[in-house]
């Protein structure tokens, strides 16, 4: 089946411009494509007709790279539940539907053009601490360093996110919350993850902050967009752990006052 369909899709020239939405007609779209391949369709014929096609992120488009970041009528990723925008299909939508397009909405966010946004402020983050500096060289014994299948499980729960954003686009104060807390938590559940746990949270979280994201006022819209159902749980482990490490790096002070008074 075939569906005809009335877009509104945002179009932004360059960061700088003003942007609108623009009435883009989609005809004759199989409802076996994804939303992806819809958008390759209306490009194929925008450039056909000579007219500038829609920007817009796309990568693996297997759901796993993160980077098909739409808002679809109002929702991150569009209306199927845990579902990446490059793995939404249009039998999910009907037959005349009118669907408005537009970029992620977030201040740490830029928009670049039209769908297209900078998303670096996410490398930043990771940048100041989601990694675990270790030797390398020739790979260790599977079991050189045992873990308990509570903890991997655990670790593999939060490594599921994929940095997409989502969360940022539905929070209505962009907290990036759910996507540091589960990067935190990823390398802090594990024994390889310890030696770092203090500094890699405070430099994660002030990073954060530094970026311009919003804070937490326990909605939990990130949890229902994150297309990897990212739990929220991850946000109280976060917090439990900057107000350890933030209490340590404070005596710590304390303590060097006092030693270098003496």
């Amino acid at each position: 089946m075939n569906l005809n369909l009335h877009l509104k899709v945002w179009r932004q020239a360059s960061p700088n411009a003003k942007g609108s939405f623009q009435d883009i007609e989609a005809r004759d779209i199989p409802d076996h494509a994804s939303f992806l391949e819809m958008m390759d369709i209306v490009n194929e014929r925008l450039i056909a007709d000579g007219k500038e096609p829609v920007a817009f992120d796309h990568d693996c488009r297997e759901g796993i790279c993160g980077m098909c970041s739409m808002v679809i009528n109002g929702r991150p990723h569009g209306p199927e539940r845990a579902t990446t925008t490059c793995q939404l299909h249009m039998r999910k939508f009907r037959n005349g539907d009118t669907i408005w397009i537009e970029p992620f909405r977030a201040r740490a966010f830029p928009v670049m053009k039209d769908l297209m946004v900078d998303r670096s402020a996410f490398d930043r983050i990771m940048a100041a601490g989601g990694f675990v500096s270790v030797r390398t060289g020739a790979p260790q014994d599977a079991n050189a360093l045992p873990i308990g299948k509570e903890v991997a499980d655990a670790a593999m729960d939060a490594a599921a996110c994929i940095g997409c954003g989502a969360c940022v686009a539905s929070c209505k104060n962009a907290s990036a919350m759910l996507f540091v807390s589960a990067k935190i938590g990823q390398l802090n559940a594990l024994p390889q993850g310890q030696p770092e746990k203090h500094r890699r949270t405070l430099g994660m979280v002030r990073q954060m902050d530094k970026e311009g994201f919003g804070n937490c006022t326990n909605q939990y819209e990130c949890e229902a967009a994150c297309p990897k159902d990212v739990s929220r749980t991850w946000i109280a482990s976060m917090n439990k752990d900057f107000a350890v490490a933030s209490g340590r790096e404070a005596l710590l002070a304390s303590a060097r006052e006092r030693s270098e008074g003496d």
